[in-house]
């Protein structure tokens, strides 16, 4: 004779709805909780860590002195900084070619043809090496006695041009160094972009007649928007926080006419001890930041609308 076991369990023990319910909606946080807690101590702490050393008076290591606003009003009647933002605004704009001659680039290179690996390769490779090594490089390319730069003038009968020691041409001089690597990471954007496209619309195109242009501006752009949309917000984010090749080409120099907001704020924390004007310089770059970034979210979330 079979005997069945029946097992009870005490009413407070038994699996209800309502806990699954929680313990689903705890769970994505849990998982979340180390990355938050990485992102507040490393990001959301210091940026409002900062805003507070931007009202004292602090050279890094001795008794903070409360000044106020009074390291905004030195920024606003300094020259140096109307310097440092007209330079980074030509960052910026010029930054702005890169994301066309990446789509170019990867247009030309998103074909099947024998050696095209290798051709691409030598197309990603400015994006891999360090921007210290990419500054060095273009010093070298710009030197008025040896340089290619000016071997390349020499030969239409021009004079040597030092570029990066004419107040009138080092900035642009830097941003074209700058534009090498930020061409090459665009690249590879619409190279992933266009791996991913739909091969239906693209015949379905064709069958409608739809050639080159036509079939560039109303099938693969619209498809590339994604890309598009992340090739934008990096390249202005590079630009606005362009420090490493002013360190490597030039120090901000010369005079003083070739430094940007980041790397005035390294000078003034670092070399000359003031480290509330230099939190001051930090904040400033921060909010030109903030109103880019937050509207290219408000048209990519309008988009999507």
């Amino acid at each position: 004779m079979d005997h069945a076991v029946k097992t009870t369990y005490p009413e407070n023990r038994r699996p209800s709805a309502r806990r699954k319910r929680v313990s689903s909606k705890l769970s994505p946080w849990l998982f979340l909780a180390p990355a938050m807690i990485l992102f507040a101590v490393y990001v959301i702490y210091p940026i409002f860590d900062s805003i507070s050393i931007s009202f004292y008076q602090w050279d890094g290591l001795g008794p903070k002195i409360w000044v106020g606003l009074a390291n905004y009003r030195e920024l606003f009647h300094s020259s140096e900084f109307y310097t440092a933002l007209k330079n980074n605004f030509l960052w910026l704009i010029f930054f702005m070619l890169a994301p066309p001659c990446g789509l170019a680039i990867a247009l030309f290179l998103n074909q099947q043809v024998r050696g095209i690996r290798v051709v691409k390769s030598l197309f990603f490779f400015p994006f891999v090496i360090s921007q210290v090594v990419v500054g060095m490089v273009f010093s070298w390319f710009y030197d008025p006695s040896f340089g290619l730069f000016n071997t390349f003038l020499g030969w239409f009968g021009m004079g040597p041009v030092a570029v990066l020691s004419n107040e009138k041409y080092v900035t642009f001089g830097i941003i074209v160094a700058g534009l090498w690597p930020q061409i090459s990471y665009c690249m590879i954007l619409y190279l992933t972009g266009l791996n991913n496209l739909d091969p239906e619309q693209i015949e379905a195109a064709r069958l409608d007649g739809a050639k080159r242009w036509r079939m560039l501006w109303y099938v693969i752009l619209p498809q590339l928007r994604p890309a598009t949309f992340i090739a934008i917000v990096v390249t202005v984010i590079g630009a606005l926080r362009s420090f490493d090749l002013i360190a490597t080409m030039t120090a901000g120099g010369p005079w003083g006419s070739s430094t940007v907001l980041a790397y005035k704020v390294y000078e003034e924390s670092i070399f000359n001890y003031r480290m509330g004007y230099g939190a001051a310089i930090a904040v400033m770059l921060f909010l030109i930041m903030d109103v880019y970034i937050a509207y290219f979210l408000w048209r990519m979330l309008r988009s999507e609308k």
